[in-house]
């Protein structure tokens, strides 16, 4: 059976900086770029489940000097600009093809983020399988996130399409087998997400 697998950030979701991270430097008094030296490590463990949302939150207040109210609202900040807002338009087309396909997410993500887009967004609805890399510890372009979301939907890689607005992940899907999508557009990749449901797979 054909299957669809899409990114969320800069797919799903549209996801625009909104300068959270410089307002709260200029707040604190830090050089520009203070907050990502600080944090690097914690971002990459929170991303890959080495570390809980209670955990990212205590390194936030310690490394930042922040009380538990400024390390909440630092937080609020964060999950504004990570979730942004619904590409409506995608997300309508691909609930339309249930029954159709199989349907699967892959997304970098972080601690926290399904019960949040599930809430805003119903993701959890929308495809049958969400492969977050927080809850994996596979994170995109590495070969094995693309195999093991394609066994989770029980399909081979060529009969697959995965959407991304990353071009390494694109090539990192090709080269394990699937068809991809370079996202810049809604237009375009409806047009590709049809040409790819309703031709044909090979046989074999």
């Amino acid at each position: 059976m054909k299957a669809l697998v899409l990114d969320i950030g800069g797919v799903l979701e549209f996801t625009p900086e909104t300068g959270w991270v410089a307002r709260w430097e200029e707040r604190l008094g830090l050089a520009p770029g203070t907050v990502e030296a600080r944090m690097a490590d914690v971002w990459e463990a929170g991303s890959v489940g080495r570390m809980d949302e209670a955990a990212v939150r205590e390194q936030v207040a310690a490394r930042l000097g922040l009380d538990a109210a400024g390390a909440g609202s630092f937080m609020a900040d964060l999950w504004t600009e990570y979730v942004g807002t619904p590409n409506t338009e995608l997300i309508d087309f691909v609930r339309g093809l249930r029954g159709r396909c199989r349907l699967g997410i892959l997304s970098n993500s972080f601690v926290g983020a399904r019960e949040r887009e599930a809430a805003l967004y119903g993701f959890d609805t929308l495809v049958e399988h969400l492969s977050y890399s927080h809850e994996t510890g596979l994170n995109k372009p590495d070969p094995r996130a693309y195999t093991a979301v394609c066994e989770a939907l029980g399909v081979r890689p060529r009969d697959c399409l995965f959407v991304d607005d990353a071009p390494p992940n694109i090539a990192a899907a090709e080269a394990a087998g699937m068809s991809a999508h370079l996202f810049t557009e809604n237009p375009g990749t409806l047009a590709r997400i049809r040409a790819h449901v309703y031709t044909e797979s090979p046989a074999g």
